[in-house]
C-alpha cells in the first residue's frame, strides 16, 4: 500500500446512537485493500434519503457503523491499495461510498472519479449530481418539449437547469417561493405555487393550451405530488419518478394512467457503473455550463453538527436547499 504519512492513528466519524441522536467518535482510520482508494474527505453532502434512518424506524440498529449513511463525499486521495491504476496520492476526487460522514472513507477504484483542477476548490457532491444527470437522461427531454418539474429542491433545481438548457419550456412547481425564485433563475419559464391541487391543474392546462406536459418529473417523494404529477401529463406523455418514496406504499390512479396511455419511468439507479457514468457526465455538464450546483449548497455544517444538518434537511428553513458537511 502506498500511503501518505499521517500523525493521526484515528479519525472523527459520526455515529447515530438512536432516533434523532448523533455523536462523533474517534475510530481507526480505514486502510484501503487491493483496488481500493482512501480519501481524506473535504466534504459530504447531506441527502434526504438519510431522513428515514434519522427518524429511527423499527428496522434500524444502533449504534450505526462509523460514518454510516454518508454517500456524497469528495476529497483528496491520501492512500491507495495494491493494483490501483491511474489514481495517485493528492488527486482530488469524488467518490461513491457509504461511510463518508467521517474524516476518511475508502471506496473501490471503480467508484472514484478524478476532478479537474478547474473545479478547485468548489465542493462537488458527485453522487447527487450523478443522480440528476441519470434522471435527465432517463427523461428523454427533447427541444421544444413542455416539462413540469414538481418539487424544486436540490435535484429538482438541477433538472430545471438541464431541461431548460436542452431547449425545453419548463414549468416549475414548488411550495416555497424561495425555491420558485431559484427555479426562475435556473431557467424555468413558468412558476406555479404548490398550493391548491385543482388550481395547479388549471394553471398548467392554461399554460399548455389544454394539452398538458410532454414530460412531468416528480421530485418530491410524497403521495400528493405523485398524484398531482400524473394529472399534468399529456396523453402518451411521460411521468418520471425522481422523488425518493421512503415512507411506505403508494396508491396510483390507474384509470388516469391507462386512459392517457402515459409512460412511467422510475428514474432511480442501483448499478454503481451507471452512477459513476452519471458522475462523469456531471463533471462535463458543470464544465460546460449546463449545470451549476454550487448556489444550491446553501448550508455548511461541521461534522459535530450533523444532527442539525439532518434536522435542517427535514424542516427546510427559509433559504435552505441542501446542506453539506465540511471538514
Amino acid at each position: 500500500m502506498n500511503e501518505a504519512k499521517t500523525d493521526r492513528p484515528t479519525m472523527k466519524a459520526a455515529v447515530q446512537t438512536g432516533p434523532g441522536k448523533m455523536e462523533v467518535r474517534a475510530v481507526p482510520i480505514p486502510a484501503p485493500g487491493p483496488r481500493e482508494v482512501r480519501v481524506k474527505l473535504q466534504g459530504c453532502g447531506v441527502c434526504a434519503s438519510n431522513l428515514g434512518p434519522w427518524a429511527g424506524p423499527e428496522w434500524m440498529q444502533f449504534p450505526t457503523d462509523p460514518g454510516n449513511l454518508g454517500h456524497e463525499g469528495w476529497g483528496v486521495v491520501d492512500a491507495v491499495g495494491e493494483e490501483v491504476e491511474d489514481i495517485s496520492l493528492g488527486d482530488r476526487v469524488a467518490i461513491l461510498s457509504s461511510h463518508a460522514y467521517a474524516e476518511y472513507d475508502v471506496a473501490p477504484q471503480a467508484q472514484v472519479i478524478k476532478l479537474p483542477s478547474t473545479l478547485d476548490p468548489q465542493p462537488f457532491p458527485g453522487e447527487p449530481l450523478g443522480c440528476a444527470m441519470n434522471i435527465f437522461k432517463r427523461s428523454r427531454v427533447e427541444p421544444g418539449d413542455i416539462v413540469a418539474v414538481v418539487g424544486t429542491g436540490f435535484i429538482g433545481l438541477l433538472l430545471v437547469q438541464l431541461c431548460a438548457n436542452a431547449g425545453a419550456e419548463v414549468i416549475a412547481i414548488s411550495r416555497r417561493q424561495f425555491a420558485l425564485d431559484l427555479a426562475r433563475d435556473a431557467g424555468a419559464a413558468h412558476l406555479v405555487p404548490m398550493e391548491d391541487h385543482h388550481e395547479i391543474i388549471r394553471r398548467v392546462e392554461a399554460l399548455t393550451g389544454g394539452r398538458f406536459c410532454d414530460v412531468v418529473i416528480e421530485a418530491v417523494g410524497m403521495q400528493w405530488p405523485l398524484d398531482l404529477s400524473a394529472e399534468l401529463v399529456r396523453e402518451r406523455g411521460t411521468l418520471v419518478i425522481a422523488g425518493y418514496h421512503q415512507d411506505g406504499p403508494r396508491q396510483v390512479n390507474m384509470q388516469l394512467w391507462n386512459w392517457r396511455g402515459i409512460d412511467v419511468v422510475n428514474a432511480h439507479e442501483r448499478d454503481p457503473a451507471v452512477y459513476m457514468q452519471g458522475m462523469r457526465d456531471a463533471v462535463e455538464a458543470t464544465l460546460g455550463g449546463r449545470v451549476d450546483a454550487f448556489p444550491y449548497l446553501t448550508h455548511r455544517f461541521p461534522l459535530e453538527r450533523l444532527g442539525d444538518a439532518l434536522d435542517a434537511t427535514r424542516d427546510r428553513p427559509d433559504g435552505f436547499v441542501k446542506a453539506v458537511i465540511a471538514f
